[in-house]
């Protein structure tokens, strides 16, 4: 019984990182339409400027911070001075020319990462705040894990608040859904998307910095999380929060027995629940229905 419980813990905990990583996933590649391949190698970035703030002397807090700020002008960068200019494409081409260019940036930032950085896994230290650990079922559990779990709830519900009960949620809303017309009506849909590029790329590398102290951090990090979050998009449903967040912990329960019952089969039964979500349901368990 207290495998069971642990492991449940266990999955909670990864499932609040996996939402802080796909939720900006989802906003990038749900709400823009941009096929976003470099947010593995966000998420790692920003661990990895985490600790270079932790080492220089900064609390937990405002190391996370920094990694988030870092993380969030390199993604609003890209999105300005690379992605903007495929906009114009065919929507085919325009994909394809995305799917390239992302790849390309994550390879860069991880050979970028492996240059400054080195090849050594690194852990991330404990926030002293939350370093004890708490008795929950007969079970002594950590703190911090639980503190990620709630800071992933928290997150979800600002940015559903953010983008359904806001004016600039409404305007990032009709950009998406029709841009010329929004345009036309004198909103700022480009500083907008712009906008939501850099939040998506700000949640990555804050989930970076709260899962160093878990996963460490390490050259290939970014390979490891960028499937779990393709995982999830497609589990949940493409740009839905609902659907990240629910797939999240989905994936985080999965992955998490998996790896300690089957080992050898993770993987196998960590796509499986997408698979068969593809088949009775190809929009995702959240995605909404075609018009």
């Amino acid at each position: 019984m207290a495998f069971w419980l642990l492991q449940s813990l266990n999955g909670l905990a990864l499932g609040g990182l996996l939402f802080l990583l796909s939720s900006g996933f989802s906003l990038i590649f749900g709400l823009m339409r941009v096929a976003n391949l470099t947010h593995g190698a966000y998420f790692m970035l920003g661990a990895y400027v985490g600790l270079s703030a932790l080492g220089a002397g900064s609390g937990f807090t405002a190391a996370a911070a920094a990694g988030a700020l870092a993380v969030a002008l390199a993604g609003a960068l890209v999105e300005r001075l690379l992605l903007r200019r495929l906009a114009a494409r065919p929507p085919a081409q325009r994909t394809l020319a995305q799917v390239l260019v992302t790849l390309g940036l994550a390879f860069i930032i991880a050979d970028g990462c492996l240059w400054i950085w080195g090849g050594d896994p690194m852990p991330l230290p404990l926030p002293p705040a939350l370093a004890g650990a708490v008795r929950m079922f007969g079970l002594a559990f950590p703190v911090y894990r639980l503190a990620v779990v709630v800071l992933a709830l928290l997150v979800a519900l600002a940015l559903w608040l953010g983008l359904e009960r806001t004016r600039i949620g409404a305007m990032i809303r009709a950009g998406v859904d029709d841009m010329e017309m929004a345009s036309g009506l004198g909103l700022p849909v480009s500083r907008l998307f712009t906008a939501v590029f850099a939040l998506g790329a700000a949640l990555a590398g804050m989930g970076g910095v709260l899962g160093g102290p878990i996963l460490s951090v390490y050259p290939g990090l970014d390979v490891d999380m960028l499937p779990l979050a393709l995982v999830v998009v497609i589990l949940g449903g493409i740009g839905s929060l609902p659907g990240a967040f629910a797939g999240s912990f989905v994936i985080g329960f999965v992955y998490t027995f998996g790896q300690a019952l089957l080992p050898d089969l993770a993987y196998v039964i960590l796509f499986l629940p997408m698979v068969l979500v593809l088949v009775l349901r190809p929009r995702g368990l959240f995605g909404a229905r075609a018009a």
